[in-house]
């Protein structure tokens, strides 16, 4: 038989444990009422993307040096050129042999000059043979004495008379602007080499293989013995 005091123990557990449950039941139900509702979750972030950048510039370490690209290459300038004059030979700063202008009977030499006062034009010729000895033997007897350097007589040419206005010592030689076609045998007979420029007589002596530096006293004195030379291969015009 059972014990009443078992039988009403087992009736006061039983109690218990359903009061326990339904208490634990109750507070999870409160729990859940005081929650605040769950927010749906954030989609995922995307990857940031960036700008593609150019590589850097490849850095010139010559920066200094400018370069011109519509700069065309310099030209080679022909050795040979239209003679300008019937005593004018084939290339710059080059005339006719005595012997040349004989055969062909070329006895005077012309050139055109302008008077500094009524700026009149006229032509004006020398005698070939007569002014070429004139020169010729004034270098023969003072080539050593002028120690390659011009005389005061070379350097400031005397100037003739205009023929239009009577005035003294003032008519020029006409030089051509084109070096290529100065007339250079006519300023040598006519003593007016000097009215050329520096910048002239250095051409000349350029095309002609001679000495170019210096003042324009020595570029002069050899001018006039390279003409010289030209004119006569067999005299003593040679810079010594």
């Amino acid at each position: 038989m059972d014990d009443p005091n078992n039988r009403k123990r087992k009736q006061t557990d039983i109690g218990n444990g359903e009061f326990l449950a339904l208490s634990l039941s109750d507070a999870s139900a409160l729990a859940s009422a005081n929650l605040p509702p769950l927010s749906p979750s954030p989609p995922p972030s995307q990857p940031a993307v960036l700008p593609a950048t150019e590589p850097p510039a490849a850095t010139n370490h010559r920066s200094g040096i400018r370069r011109n690209p519509a700069r065309a290459p310099m030209e080679r300038k022909e050795p040979l050129i239209p003679p300008p004059y019937p005593w004018a030979g084939t290339s710059r700063a080059k005339v006719r042999s005595l012997n040349y202008l004989r055969e062909r009977g070329i006895t005077a030499i012309r050139g055109e000059v302008e008077c500094k006062k009524c700026e009149e034009k006229f032509s004006v010729e020398f005698d070939l043979e007569e002014r070429f000895a004139e020169i010729s033997a004034f270098v023969v007897e003072n080539q050593v004495q002028l120690r390659h350097r011009a005389p005061r007589e070379w350097m400031n040419p005397e100037l003739n008379r205009c023929d239009f206005c009577n005035r003294e010592g003032c008519v020029k030689p006409v030089i051509s602007a084109k070096k290529r076609s100065i007339n250079w045998m006519f300023l040598l007979l006519g003593k007016m080499l000097g009215c050329c420029s520096l910048e002239q007589l250095k051409y000349f002596c350029k095309h002609t293989e001679n000495h170019r530096t210096g003042a324009k006293d020595r570029v002069l004195f050899l001018t006039y013995l390279s003409l010289c030379k030209q004119m006569d291969s067999s005299g003593p015009y040679n810079v010594v």
